[in-house]
């Protein structure tokens, strides 16, 4: 059934959407967080649709959530109408966003966001220069790839934006990497300051920026980075913009939002991913006056429409109601900590990188900083063998990532660790 599924896939789906493992799985249940394939093998998820299926599986609140709005008959009737759902899941982002006499626009995914973001920032200074960061990534729209930092995900030369690229947190290579935490943030700053003076026009609209860089490996700058960052910004009304798709939500554990790390209040602020628990919901939360600067009538078909906005509050809801964020601090560091004491010393990771249930392993041939994927490939099928899903990534396609479910309990973060332990040692072993 497998074989023919994934025969039928490559007849009409393009050849550049990538499918996971030597051997595709098809998902056709899941229950809290651990889902089947078709064939019946039970795993661990500890991807959860990349950092999408936020509490995890079957989870009956979203569930009952989810179907009164079914039993009403309208799935949909677009922002024409008012939406009550929608109206509440934004009052409720738009207090926990930090960000004062905040409006919130709903998207569909978190591309559409950073395009919607960008789209606001530009009208606001009037300027299509923005500053973005090396090894991110934003999205697969027009302007959205235009500020994404990574060649491999940058699908088209062209850019509807001038850009002008600062250095990211990167610590294991790079000019920043040989530098300890303060003198990576003064160097960061200087940098800033010499790309506005001979990158730039001088009337740059915005940077957008991620806590921790999602597709890039989970790199992140030290704390207190965009903070230096803003004092420059704010010396001539240049916005910030926060990418919180994969951050957001208290996955980091230590915070609600990953920009609270650097002690500054973004001017727009990104959502997407764990807020719908793999229903379509996304969008930009900002200022007032900021948001407000869109010149002509706007609106999304089906952002925030009334069946996502449902799971979303029971998603939002559940969160707090449960304090989630503590958890992921909780459950993330059993997985971190056991990581570190046991394989961190191992010639062939480089770094066990990450905060709460975000997390990471970077491998490299031993000796030295240069990137293994290989490796990478044998500990991702590896802890698929073992009952476990991960993820991939990096610059370099040589990072493990782990996003599990922020509903993931003690017993089962050291299951996977377990999992993880066993693969990553096995996968040290270089083939003959």
């Amino acid at each position: 059934m497998t074989t023919d599924l994934l025969a039928r896939h490559r007849a009409v789906l393009p050849s550049w959407m990538p499918l996971y493992y030597d051997e595709p799985i098809e998902l056709v249940s899941g229950s809290g967080r651990r889902v089947t394939d078709a064939r019946g093998r039970t795993y661990l998820d500890f991807f959860g649709g990349v950092l999408t299926t936020m509490l995890g599986y079957d989870i009956p609140e979203v569930r009952e959530a989810v179907e009164r709005q079914l039993r009403t008959g309208v799935v949909h009737s677009s922002t024409l109408y008012l939406i009550r759902q929608q109206v509440e899941l934004a009052e409720k982002i738009a207090r926990l966003s930090g960000i004062p006499d905040a409006r919130v626009f709903f998207t569909n995914s978190g591309t559409e966001a950073n395009e919607a973001a960008l789209l606001v920032a530009t009208n606001h200074r009037r300027s299509h220069q923005i500053l973005a960061v090396r090894n991110s990534y934003h999205g697969r729209s027009y302007a959205a790839m235009g500020v994404t930092g990574n060649r491999g995900w940058s699908a088209s030369p062209l850019n509807p934006l001038q850009v002008a690229w600062l250095h990211s947190g990167e610590r294991l290579r790079g000019l920043l990497a040989r530098l300890g935490p303060d003198e990576q943030v003064d160097a960061a700053v200087e940098d800033l300051r010499e790309v506005l003076a001979t990158q730039t026009a001088g009337d740059v609209a915005a940077l957008i920026a991620e806590p921790i860089q999602g597709v890039g490996g989970f790199v992140h700058p030290p704390d207190g980075l965009f903070a230096a960052w803003k004092k420059v910004l704010d010396e001539t009304g240049i916005l910030f913009i926060a990418d919180e798709v994969q951050t957001g939500w208290g996955r980091t554990g230590e915070h609600f939002w990953g920009y609270q790390a650097h002690d500054v209040t973004p001017d727009l602020l990104t959502f997407a991913k764990g807020i719908g628990n793999g229903f379509a919901l996304a969008g930009v939360v900002g200022r007032a006056e900021v948001l407000e600067s869109v010149p002509a009538i706007s609106f999304s078909t089906f952002g925030g429409n009334p069946v996502s906005t449902a799971a979303g509050n029971a998603v939002l809801d559940y969160l707090l109601d449960h304090d989630l964020q503590a958890n992921a601090a909780r459950t993330g560091a059993i997985i971190a900590d056991g990581l570190r004491a046991a394989v961190g010393d191992l010639d062939c990771v480089a770094e066990v990188r990450g905060k709460g249930l975000m997390l990471a392993v970077e491998f490299v041939h031993p000796g030295s900083t240069e990137p293994d994927p290989a490796c990478a490939v044998r500990a991702f099928e590896a802890c698929k063998a073992g009952g476990l899903l991960v993820g991939k990534g990096g610059l370099h396609g040589n990072v493990l990532r782990m996003g599990p479910p922020l509903t993931l309990t003690e017993d089962e973060a050291r299951e996977g660790l377990a999992i993880l332990v066993d693969a990553i040692r096995a996968a040290a072993v270089v083939p003959a």
